[in-house]
Parts: C-alpha cells; structure tokens; sequence
C-alpha cells in the first residue's frame, strides 16, 4: 500500500498519519483546476493509457470498468459527485473510465507539486477516497462472492442511498439495469426479476418513472442484505 502511495505522489501525507476526519473535499474542488465536460457513455480514458491525470467528479455519474477477454464487462464502481478516481499505482490505467450520465470533471495533474498546494488539502482528500474505495472494493468482492441476487441488489440500493441524496427514501438511479447487472456480476434479465420481485414483496416501490426507486422497507432491506 505504502508504495502505491509513494507512486501516486502522496507518501509525504502519510508522514503524520492519516487526519482523524474526513477530509476537506469541497476545498479541494475550489482549487483553480481545469473542468471537462462528458456526454453520456463518453469516454474519459481507456485502460492502459498512461495515468498522467486523477480527476474530481463535480456532477454526473461515472463507471470504471473492464472489458474481459470473452467480451462481457465488468464494472468496477461507480463514482459520484465529489468522489475521486484515476489514482492509479502504475504507470498505466488498469481500468476504463465511462461518463455514465451528461458529467462534468475537475482534473488534477498526477504530480506531487499539484498535490502540495492549498495546503495539501487535495493529497488528504486523494488519501481518503482511496480509502473508501479500498474498503467499497472489499464490500464488492463479499457481495460477488457470497451474496445471492436479491442480497446483492438490497445492498446495492442500500449503499447507493447512502451516497446519493433523496427524498423520503427515495433514490434515481442514473444507471441502466445494464450497468447494474455488470456491476453485479448478474444478467440484466436477473436485475429486472428480482427488482419485480423487491416491490411485489413491499420492500420497494418502483413509480412510473422506472429509475426511481423508493426504499420502503429499509430494515427489512439490510436484513436481506445482511
């Protein structure tokens, strides 16, 4: 882990410990950085492009993923605003980078002096969502190896709800059953059964916009996601 850090610029942030808080992320994104704007299922970089950039998202939805040699995709996760990704170990992209819905990015150049400024307030957020990601990547691969398909999705809608703000327990997903399913390690068939399933149990409701999603049940939900 220590020599990813080193890689990616940021050993000098571990020198006095990881900070005790979250980090100040909304300061990072004040920074003056460059801003970019993706259309929906554009491409932001591809795998094995060298990693001269990690980015911010400000607004939108982004995946990253791998295609594996048979054809079918992986999705690794999805990052929302205000979540940082690209911070790779290497000196290449292991994954590619999709814009989910219209996005737009903040991008930071991979060089230590662009970490140092604002008082470093840019390396402590990059330090702390590489650790949440590491602690989601854990969560994700207990959900793949273990978990059967409704025990997968309530934990997928239970973490997307912690993560995106709603109204009365209410979530829009702004990605397809598709995108679900391979980040689920399902079949978009599967997905759509068993989220039918979900609100015919009363767990959910699905109104007639079919990307919302209303946890009626969230106990019962996290019960079944255990």
């Amino acid at each position: 882990m220590q020599t990813a850090l080193a890689n990616a610029g940021l050993a000098p942030v571990l020198a006095g410990g990881l900070p005790g808080s979250a980090p100040p992320i909304r300061r990072a994104e004040t920074r003056a950085e460059p801003r970019r704007s993706y259309a929906a299922d554009e491409e932001i970089f591809a795998e094995g492009e060298r990693t001269a950039f990690f980015y911010t998202v400000v607004s939108g939805v982004v995946r990253t993923c791998k295609l594996l040699s048979d054809g079918r995709r992986q999705i690794d996760a999805f990052h929302l605003p205000g979540d940082i990704f690209g911070v790779e170990a290497g000196p290449e992209h292991r994954f590619n980078a999709e814009a989910v819905t219209e996005t737009r990015l903040a991008i930071h150049r991979r060089e230590p002096r662009a970490l140092a400024g604002d008082d470093g307030a840019l390396a402590r957020a990059v330090v702390a969502a590489m650790m949440r990601g590491l602690e989601r990547a854990q969560d994700h691969m207990m959900l793949l190896g273990r978990k059967s398909a409704r025990e997968r999705i309530a934990s997928f809608m239970l973490a997307l709800s912690e993560r995106l703000p709603g109204q009365g327990g209410a979530i829009e997903l702004p990605m397809s059953r598709t995108d679900m399913a391979d980040h689920l390690g399902l079949t978009v068939e599967t997905v759509s059964r068993t989220v039918t399933q979900l609100e015919r149990d009363g767990l959910i409701e699905l109104p007639p916009s079919r990307r919302t999603v209303v946890l009626r049940h969230p106990a019962a939900l996290r019960h079944l996601a255990g």
